[in-house]
């Protein structure tokens, strides 16, 4: 069994280069993070390896869905990686997966790939019975939009 059996994965091409993606995405995340109607709210967003990423989203209905983690590793303009294994000061919690999001340049736009790494099949089948692809598909869209503008200054 591979270490990949346990992936969901979206790709998409973004109309904008890596920088404005690279922008969208740390600095405009509640812009793009949630399908909307959903929301997020950022309670923490420190982009360092072991730095928390604490959120918070919010459903049209009044549902609430904190998330607590700490980043891995991060390259600018390239790889995010963020798990919610631990929160801050690599205290362990219940984990459903690690977050890995790639940013490849493609000349005047960016090969964007986000990759949801569960721990079992369950918590992967879960997660895609949840609307992964739908979901995380309108995210990626929501993104380029973000992007875009930012790109066209």
């Amino acid at each position: 069994m591979s270490d990949e059996t346990f992936d969901l994965s979206i790709s998409r091409i973004i109309d904008a280069p890596v920088a404005a993606v690279w922008r969208a995405y740390t600095e405009h995340t509640e812009e793009w993070f949630c399908p909307k109607p959903w929301r997020v709210e950022i309670v923490e967003w420190d982009l360092r390896p072991g730095g928390r990423s604490a959120l918070v989203m919010h459903g049209p209905d009044g549902e609430v869905m904190p998330m607590e983690g700490v980043f891995l590793e991060i390259v600018p303009e390239s790889l995010i990686v963020t798990t919610d294994a631990f929160r801050t000061g690599w205290v362990p919690q219940t984990a459903f997966m690690t977050a890995i999001t790639e940013f490849i340049p493609q000349g005047d736009k960016t090969a964007y790939r986000a990759t949801a790494r569960h721990w079992t099949e369950e918590a992967r089948a879960q997660h895609e019975a949840m609307g992964f692809e739908t979901g995380w598909g309108t995210v990626a869209g929501q993104l380029e939009e973000v992007a875009k503008r930012l790109a066209a200054g």
